[in-house]
């Protein structure tokens, strides 16, 4: 267990630029919180001086990070009122406003406003289906309370750290990963706040060396709240792709994901229909949740309709697995399916 002790005793080792005693002894920390190894530090700073802040943060969330048992260092540093707030270490750009990422050409969400309609399983394909045409692709698991990445991409491995205090995003499959789930047990369950999600998708959008990347796909939880809203308001979003089935009570909530992408301000790329039908042994096409429900309602609000994923047991397979259809099958239906689907998506970029 960690303790606020250990905390505070690694802050310690925090020198205010300039002077010789510590940012604690400074009476500069204010707040601690610790949980499931994730650590948040509010710290409140009497200058207006944004080098200093930059300085300070970066060295806290250094000694943070040393601590043993902490996966996740999150260091706030506050500044008087109308004071430019400093920048994260890795950041770049206007603080005022959004940034771009690092080395990325193109940021694409893929969101669904419920569970249960294979967004994540979308998500892994679409992004094996990029890099099979020839889009450096990055994949960035944003569901942080159920994330499913690392199981469908078939990778455990911990981020390592680079010496400007970047996370080096595992790859697989050749698309670059990044996920909560690589820094947490597989049954250790997440119980944080909002405030603790907003930075940790904050960290990992800007602070993981994505580097020269084509296109970074970013799988939202599903709904409209604090994950959606952090990553449509921290960088500059080049589409939205909604991801619904058929049936009626999917497509109500398709609706909010589409009004909410459209008053953030960003473009719709379209709505994938995924679960569309059935193919039995017998060749009988079986439509379970009906058909046709996500290229009407596409129609009905104006945006692309980008195609429809039938229901494949390959499909299910290959993210148990964690070799998704398009890397393991990559000529089945199955993966021909999500191919459609890239390339829809591909050719709106002209």
């Amino acid at each position: 267990m960690i303790s606020q002790e250990q905390i505070v005793a690694a802050l310690r080792a925090v020198k205010y630029p300039g002077f010789s005693r510590d940012i604690v002894s400074f009476g500069l920390l204010k707040d601690v919180s610790i949980a499931n190894g994730a650590v948040s530090v509010t710290l409140q700073l009497t200058s207006a001086n944004a080098e200093a802040a930059r300085q300070i943060r970066t060295e806290a969330e250094a000694v943070v990070r040393a601590v043993p048992g902490v996966v996740q260092a999150m260091v706030d540093v506050r500044q008087p009122a109308g004071t430019a707030p400093a920048p994260a270490a890795g950041g770049t750009g206007n603080w005022a406003g959004q940034n771009r990422v690092a080395g990325v050409k193109r940021v694409l969400a893929v969101a669904s406003g419920k569970g249960g309609v294979g967004k994540s399983t979308l998500s892994v394909n679409l992004a094996c289906a990029f890099q099979r045409l020839g889009v450096k692709t990055g994949l960035l698991d944003c569901d942080i309370y159920g994330p499913s990445i690392p199981l469908m991409m078939g990778c455990r491995e911990r981020p390592d750290v680079t010496e400007d205090q970047r996370l080096l995003p595992p790859e697989r499959h050749g698309v670059r990963l990044m996920s909560i789930g690589f820094l947490i047990e597989d049954d250790q369950p997440v119980i944080w706040r909002g405030p603790m999600i907003v930075k940790t998708i904050q960290q990992f959008l800007m602070q993981t060396a994505w580097d020269d990347l084509d296109l970074l796909l970013v799988d939202l939880p599903p709904g409209t709240g604090d994950a959606q809203l952090t990553l449509c308001q921290s960088v500059p979003l080049d589409g939205g792709v909604v991801v619904t089935t058929p049936q009626e009570a999917s497509l109500g909530v398709v609706r909010k994901g589409i009004n909410m992408f459209t008053k953030l301000n960003v473009a719709v790329s379209g709505i994938v229909e995924n679960m569309s039908y059935f193919t039995a042994p017998d060749g009988t096409r079986v439509e379970i949740f009906g058909h046709g429900g996500g290229r009407r309602e596409a129609e009905r609000l104006g945006v692309p309709f980008l195609g429809e994923v039938p229901i494949f047991t390959a499909i299910r397979e290959g993210g148990d697995a964690g070799v998704p259809v398009t890397v393991g099958d990559p000529e089945s239906p199955a993966a021909q399916a999500f191919l459609a689907v890239a390339k829809a998506i591909r050719e709106r970029w002209v």
